[in-house]
C-alpha cells in the first residue's frame, strides 16, 4: 500500500486546494447562518471527487520529506509484531476455537479443534510457527479463511461469524465497501459449500434460532438507524423474511440476541437514556416475544439469565435506584421494578457496567476511582455468596472478561493489558481463586516492560474537578528535567471510557523520546455515570475545558512545552480536537484530528443524515432548541473557525464513512485555509476505498498509522530521531 492516497496527476501541486466559495444562509432561531463550502457534501461530483484529490495530491508533497520515516516507522511495527501467531484457545460446545494469522498475510483464518477431556477446561498449546499449510493443533479445522474472503477486494471486514446450534452451519457476514452494510452467506461445515441463501444490507453479523433452520439479523433505515429485526429461514428468499419487531421511534436502535445457555432469545429497543427488552423462552414451542418491562423515559435496563439457588432468575443491571446502577435479581418473566430484588445495591462510588451469569458464578464489571475491575460473585445451594475482586499490583491498568462462552464453565477467561503492558490472557479459576497467565502478546525486538514508567496524573479543571491522566514513558526519559514532547490523546462523549491500552506502533514515539498520555475528559465514563452527565448537552463545554486544562497541566508542571505537545483524536474525540483548537491554539504544537465531527452543528440540524435523530440526548436538538442552537454555535469546530494562528492540523477520513460523513473534514480545512492567519498549515488526508475505522488490513493499518505517526514525530522535532 502507497504511504499516501493515489493523486490524480503525476505532476506535484504548486500550493495547496483552495476551495471555491459558494455561500448558502439560513435562517432559524432569529439568526442567519451562511455556509460557503456545503457544496463539498456532493459525494459523487467528479469537482468533489477531484477536490479530494487534489487535496491529498498536496498531502502527499507536502509529507514526502516523511517517507523515509514513514517506511522506517512501518518496518518497526513489523519487526515487532510476530505476524505468525494464534490466540488462546476458547471452549465451547465441545470444541476449542482460536484465531491465525500469518506471516505476509493481511487477515487472519478462524479454526477449532475437538475438545478431548470434557473436563479438563486447560487450553490446549497451538504450535505458533506452525506455516500457513500446516495444522497449529490435531485435527484443526478451518472455520473461515478471512484472506480468502478478502480475495480481489480493497477493502474487506468481516461483521461476524455464528455457528448453528447443531454444528452443521456457520452463518458469516462481509462488508467490502467500508459502509458497513454487511452481506450474509451460509457454508455447510461437512464439506464447506456455501448454501443459496444471500442476505444483503445487514448491521453486523446474525443470530441463531435453535430450531437450526433460521436466523435472526437487524437491518438500518435511511438514517444509518438499527430499526427492524428480521427472521430469515434457509431456503427462501430473503423477500420472504418475517419482520419481528420494528422500532418506529427514531431515537430508538434495536438489536437481537441469545442467552449463554441458549434457553432464551431477545430483541433490545434502546436510546441514549433508555431501554425496553423482549424475551422469548425457546423452550416452549407456544411463546412469542414478550416485553419484560416497558419502556420508561430515564430507566435503563440489562437482563442476563442466572441460577440461583437452583431457581431460574434473571439479573438485572438497572439505574432505577441511582445512576450508577444497581444489580437486582428478578422472576423469569415480564416483571415491574417493584418485583425487582436489590443483590449488589447502587454506590455512588462504584459504577456496575455489566453482569454475565454462569453455573457456579457471576462475574460483574465495574469501575471506581477511574479504573476497570471484576467482582466475582460465587454461587452454591444457599444462593450469592460474598463477593471479591480479581486484583493486579500495577497502579494504572485495564481488566476486562474475555471470551467466556460456556454456561458451565468454572474459569473466568479475562484481559489485562496498560500502556506499558501487552494485552495478557488470563484463566481465573473460581474456585481457587488462582490466576493462570496463558498468553501475552509477543512483542519482539528486545521490549522489555521494565523499560518504560507509567503514571496516574490528576489535572484540576477550571470548575475545580480532578481529570485523570494516564501516561507512559521511556523509564528515566525526565531526569534531564526537560519536558518531554508528549502525544495526549481525548475522546469524551457516549459514556465511553478510554482505558490504558497498549500500543506496538507508539512504541516508536516512546523509543524516540516522547511521552503518551490520555485525557480522560468528562463525557466519558471513567469516573462514573456523574463523568457522562457532566460532559453531555448544556454540558458539553466541560469536555473541552477540560482537555485544554489537561494540556495546561502538564505544561505548566514541565511533562511537555507547547511546541511539543501534539493532540489527537478522532470521530466525536475529532470534535473534541476541533473545539480545543479554537480555545487554546498557543497550547498545541499540531493536532491529528482522524474521522472528526466537526461540522457538528450542520449534522444535527439535519434529522434526515445518519444517526442525528438518535443523538438528540447526547447533543440537543439544536432544530427545535434554541438554546442548544446557541451552545452548539458556540463550540461546534467548523463554525467557531477565527482569524488566528492554528497550529499545523492533519486531518484524515475516509469516503464512505457513514458515521462521520468525510465533508466535515473537508469544509473544515477549506474554511481554516481561508480564514486562518501565519502558518495555515493544514492537510486532509481521505482514504477513498473505506469507512469509519479506515484502512482493512493489519499491513495497511500499520502504513496508515505510521503516516500518522511520522507526522505527529515532525511536529515535536524528532523526525529525524532513530
Amino acid at each position: 500500500m502507497p504511504d499516501s492516497a493515489p493523486t490524480s496527476s503525476s505532476r506535484p501541486p504548486a500550493a495547496p486546494p483552495v476551495a471555491e466559495r459558494r455561500p448558502v444562509s439560513r435562517e432559524l432561531h432569529g439568526t442567519t447562518r451562511t455556509d460557503d463550502y456545503e457544496w463539498l457534501r456532493e459525494k459523487d461530483s467528479p469537482e468533489v471527487l477531484a477536490h479530494l484529490e487534489a487535496e491529498n495530491a498536496w498531502t502527499e508533497q507536502a509529507t514526502a520529506h516523511l517517507a523515509d520515516l514513514r517506511a522506517t516507522l512501518f518496518e518497526e511495527t513489523k519487526a515487532r509484531t510476530k505476524e505468525t501467531d494464534l490466540s488462546v484457545p476458547t471452549r465451547n460446545r465441545g470444541w476449542w476455537f482460536y484465531g491465525r494469522t500469518f506471516e505476509g498475510k493481511e487477515y487472519g483464518a478462524s479454526c477449532r479443534v475437538p475438545v478431548t477431556d470434557p473436563d479438563d477446561w486447560t487450553p490446549p498449546v497451538p504450535d505458533a510457527e506452525a506455516r500457513v499449510d500446516e495444522p497449529a493443533l490435531p485435527g484443526e479445522e478451518v472455520l473461515l479463511d478471512l484472506n480468502e474472503l478478502a480475495e480481489g477486494h480493497e477493502f474487506f471486514s468481516l461483521g461476524g461469524s455464528a455457528l448453528s446450534l447443531d454444528d452443521a452451519l456457520l452463518a458469516y457476514a462481509v462488508d467490502t465497501a467500508g459502509d458497513e452494510r454487511y452481506t450474509v452467506r451460509v457454508k455447510r461445515l461437512a464439506g464447506g459449500s456455501l448454501l443459496d441463501d444471500v442476505v444483503e444490507g445487514v448491521l453486523g453479523g446474525v443470530t441463531w434460532h435453535p430450531d437450526n433452520q433460521s436466523f435472526f439479523y437487524t437491518t438500518v433505515d435511511d438514517a444509518w438507524r438499527s430499526d427492524k429485526v428480521w427472521r430469515h429461514r434457509l431456503g427462501t428468499a430473503q423477500s420472504d423474511d418475517e419482520l419481528v419487531l420494528h422500532e418506529t421511534d427514531a431515537r430508538y436502535w434495536v438489536a437481537v440476541g441469545r442467552s449463554r445457555d441458549d434457553r432464551w432469545l431477545f430483541t433490545v429497543s434502546g436510546s441514549k437514556t433508555t431501554t425496553e427488552w423482549s424475551i422469548l423462552d425457546t423452550t416452549d414451542p407456544e411463546a412469542e416475544l414478550t416485553v419484560f418491562h416497558p419502556r420508561t423515559d430515564g430507566l435503563e435496563y440489562h437482563l442476563e439469565p442466572a441460577v440461583i439457588a437452583g431457581a431460574p432468575v434473571f439479573l438485572v443491571l438497572h439505574n432505577g435506584s441511582g445512576p450508577d446502577f444497581e444489580l437486582a435479581v428478578s422472576p423469569p418473566a415480564p416483571a415491574t421494578p417493584a418485583q425487582w430484588s436489590p443483590l449488589v445495591p447502587h454506590d455512588a462510588s462504584v459504577r456496575l457496567e455489566d453482569v454475565d451469569a454462569f453455573a457456579t458464578h457471576l462475574v460483574l464489571h465495574q469501575r471506581s476511582e477511574g479504573l476497570t475491575q471484576l467482582r466475582i460473585l460465587p454461587l452454591d445451594a444457599d444462593g450469592v455468596g460474598e463477593g471479591h475482586l480479581v486484583e493486579f499490583d500495577r497502579g494504572v491498568y485495564t481488566i476486562g472478561s474475555g471470551s467466556n462462552p460456556e454456561f458451565g464453565q468454572p474459569t473466568v477467561r479475562l484481559g489485562y493489558t496498560s500502556l506499558a503492558v501487552p494485552s495478557s490472557v488470563y484463566d481465573y479459576d473460581v474456585r481457587t481463586r488462582e490466576l493462570t497467565l496463558l498468553r501475552r502478546t509477543p512483542v519482539l525486538g528486545g521490549f522489555d516492560v521494565e523499560d518504560y514508567e507509567e503514571h496516574r496524573i490528576w489535572a484540576t479543571a477550571r470548575d475545580g474537578e480532578q481529570v485523570p491522566v494516564s501516561l507512559v514513558c521511556r523509564k528515566g526519559a525526565r531526569e534531564a528535567g526537560q519536558p518531554l514532547p508528549t502525544l495526549l490523546y481525548g475522546y469524551g462523549a457516549y459514556e465511553a471510557s478510554i482505558d490504558p491500552y497498549f500500543s506496538v506502533p507508539r512504541l516508536s514515539l516512546l523509543d524516540r523520546g516522547a511521552a503518551f498520555a490520555i485525557a480522560h475528559v468528562r463525557g466519558g465514563g471513567e469516573m462514573g455515570r456523574r463523568w457522562y452527565d457532566q460532559g453531555k448537552l448544556e454540558h458539553k463545554p466541560n469536555t473541552f475545558n477540560d482537555f485544554v486544562d489537561v494540556a495546561r497541566h502538564l505544561v505548566e508542571t514541565g511533562w511537555s512545552s507547547p511546541e511539543t505537545l501534539v493532540a489527537e483524536g478522532g470521530s466525536a474525540g475529532g470534535l473534541l480536537m476541533g473545539a480545543v483548537v479554537n480555545q487554546a491554539p498557543e497550547l498545541f504544537g499540531g493536532v491529528v484530528a482522524n474521522v472528526p465531527f466537526v461540522d457538528s452543528l450542520t449534522t444535527m440540524l439535519d434529522a434526515t443524515l445518519p444517526l442525528t435523530i438518535g443523538e438528540y440526548e447526547e447533543w440537543g436538538n439544536p432544530e427545535a432548541d434554541p438554546e442548544v442552537y446557541a451552545l452548539m454555535a458556540s463550540y461546534a469546530p467548523y463554525d467557531n473557525v477565527a482569524a488566528v494562528d492554528y497550529p499545523p492540523i492533519l486531518a484524515e477520513t475516509s469516503l464512505n464513512d457513514t458515521r462521520v460523513l468525510y465533508v466535515e473534514p473537508a469544509k473544515w480545512i477549506a474554511k481554516l485555509r481561508a480564514t486562518a492567519v501565519g502558518r495555515r498549515d493544514f492537510l486532509l488526508r481521505t482514504e477513498m476505498s473505506a469507512g469509519h475505522g479506515g484502512v482493512s488490513g493489519r499491513y495497511k493499518a500499520w502504513h496508515d498509522r505510521a503516516f500518522s505517526l511520522a507526522w505527529i514525530l515532525d511536529r515535536m522535532g524528532l523526525a529525524t530521531s532513530s
